[in-house]
């Protein structure tokens, strides 16, 4: 009797690899993780590399890899990296967070681009391929997960919609524009785009030889990790929304339709026959840390009183300028008076993130998002009840349990294939 279908998602995130093996009712059946180490050069392809091999080759000890029907991977949005003519990086990568070194190809995306396109703006993902491929050796560019991926199979590579969004892909004409080739980005050099999900190949000998993973189970485009993070909760219609409680804070609502606001911080990536549009705010849990230790906060929030509102009008940023869902690199913080009180100012601070999503959620309504029916929460402070309490009442939405919350179990439900997407 042959075993039940199992489906690997693999996570490649900040911080680290994680694996998950999801069944075919989208339940976790095993997982592994290997952090980066500290000293670690979380831009050197070959560290994802080796977290990658090595929770792989743990899960083979855990379950049995003949069940496997399909793998998927996500990476970090807009994390780029050259290869030579053999499929070899050439030196490190560019990371998510590093803006392009060079201004002029910035200026020649903001001239080339539409005003709406994700592209543009010195944290485009295409301004890190170009500069890219200006670098000796170089020939061609993949995102990051698109060269894991590609790794385990054996192969050039292919990218999905998403991870392609910030590069300039059309996700709409299903297709890479014309303006790149004048931004100064060879098409060519781009690898061809899918949907999130999409079979794309066996995963063949190279995959056999290495791991034990069968060759004959498919390989699955895979995502970035938010929109793996927003997968793994459950969310599947209009309506619903997934709010992660990080160290920044991120707002995803699945919509039937794109919503492009790049003056408010607003992209959409498409999943299946929806849209998740949303952003991504500088306010979050790292203004909390930098206030109070962990045990600070958990003795406060025990003294918390969240039916009681503090009435302070804080908006918590560490330095000047926001992204979503106002986009203004000057906008200024807010956060006094301060009371005396630690408990009063904790309250006053995680009221004034939750008045920020709030704020975020009423600008997807008031460009055509669909209306907002519920909320699941992800991230460290999806655990913290009043705060919980705080959001709820500010919202007026149904809070549900997310599913999942590890990346990996989302990008793991694309490769179960026709069970993944709405």
């Amino acid at each position: 009797m042959s075993e039940p279908p199992v489906a690997l998602g693999i996570d490649v995130g900040t911080s680290g690899v994680r694996v998950a093996a999801l069944d075919a009712a989208g339940d976790m059946v095993a997982g592994e993780a290997q952090p980066f180490a500290p000293e670690a050069d979380r831009a050197a392809p070959d560290i994802w590399w080796q977290a990658t091999a090595t929770c792989l080759d743990r899960l083979r000890s855990a379950i049995s890899f003949e069940a496997i029907t399909g793998l998927a991977v996500d990476g970090t949005s807009g994390t780029m990296l050259g290869l030579d003519a053999d499929g070899a990086p050439v030196g490190r990568a560019i990371m998510y967070n590093v803006p392009c070194p060079d201004a002029a190809i910035v200026a020649a995306i903001d001239t080339a681009a539409p005003s709406d396109s994700p592209a543009r703006g010195a944290n485009s993902a295409l301004a890190r391929a170009i500069a890219l491929m200006r670098r000796p050796g170089v020939v061609r560019v993949l995102h990051q997960a698109d060269w894991i991926a590609a790794r385990i199979a054996g192969f050039t590579g292919v990218s999905d919609t998403n991870n392609a969004l910030k590069t300039g892909y059309d996700p709409v004409a299903e297709t890479w524009p014309d303006w790149i080739e004048a931004a100064g980005m060879p098409v060519a050099a781009l690898p061809p785009v899918v949907a999130p999900g999409t079979p794309v190949r066996r995963l063949g000998r190279a995959a056999s030889e290495r791991f034990g993973l069968p060759p004959d189970a498919f390989l699955h485009a895979g995502t970035t990790d938010g929109c793996a993070s927003f997968l793994a909760t459950g969310a599947s219609a209009p309506g619903d929304a997934v709010t992660a409680l990080g160290s920044t804070l991120v707002l995803k609502l699945f919509c039937d339709r794109p919503i492009s606001a790049p003056q408010y911080g607003i992209y959409s990536h498409r999943l299946g026959d929806l849209w998740l549009v949303g952003g991504a705010s500088n306010s979050g849990g790292a203004v909390l840390r930098h206030f109070f230790a962990d045990a600070d906060l958990a003795r406060l929030t025990a003294q918390l009183a969240p039916d009681r509102p503090t009435g302070l009008d804080y908006y918590p940023l560490l330095t000047p300028g926001e992204r979503f869902p106002v986009n203004d690199p000057a906008f200024a913080p807010r956060l006094t008076p301060r009371p005396q009180d630690d408990t009063i100012f904790l309250q006053g601070l995680l009221e004034g993130i939750a008045r920020i999503e709030t704020m975020g959620y009423r600008k997807l309504d008031a460009l055509g998002a669909p209306p907002l029916r519920s909320v699941r929460s992800v991230g460290g402070g999806a655990v913290n009840m009043a705060w919980t309490q705080i959001r709820r009442a500010m919202l007026g939405v149904p809070f549900l349990p997310a599913r999942a919350s590890d990346a990996a179990a989302g990008t793991a439900r694309l490769a179960l294939g026709r069970n993944a997407l709405p």
